[in-house]
């Protein structure tokens, strides 16, 4: 009399599978979290570079430059950031400063602070002539 085979995994066959999804699991998240990084430094970039624009509107406008960033300044109305005085956003904070002397030339900085798991990015810069610092 033959015993019919049983159908099915075995133990070995089963750990080796998730041997395998553990190792490919090792190798994703990390790659996952550094493009996530990237997209959320580019977000603030690119708040960053529509806040540069409207600054030249602005200065075109009224001679000087702004520090607001609310409905008495520069109106930004972006779905993922709260802009009153600065605009924040859930993974950064962009503000503006200015310089206004009459010796010299109207200047602005505008400064991108990363919150919770942004912190390792550091400060995003740009100012009025162009010039940015931090990871761009």
């Amino acid at each position: 009399m033959r015993r019919p085979r049983e159908r099915g995994f075995t133990l070995i066959e089963v750990m080796i599978t998730v041997v395998i999804v553990g190792i490919l699991a090792a190798i994703a998240l990390p790659s996952y979290n550094q493009y996530l990084t990237k997209s959320r430094r580019s977000e603030a970039q690119q708040l960053m570079t529509q806040i540069s624009s409207q600054q030249a509107q602005y200065l075109f406008d009224a001679r000087s430059y702004t520090a607001t960033l609310g409905p008495s300044g520069l109106n930004m109305a972006r779905s993922n950031w709260t802009c009153t005085t600065n605009c924040v956003g859930q993974y950064y904070t962009v503000s503006i400063s200015t310089l206004t002397n009459t010796a010299t030339p109207p200047y602005y900085q505008i400064t991108a602070t990363p919150s919770g798991s942004q912190i390792p990015d550091g400060n995003l810069t740009l100012d009025s002539v162009g010039a940015k610092t931090g990871t761009w």
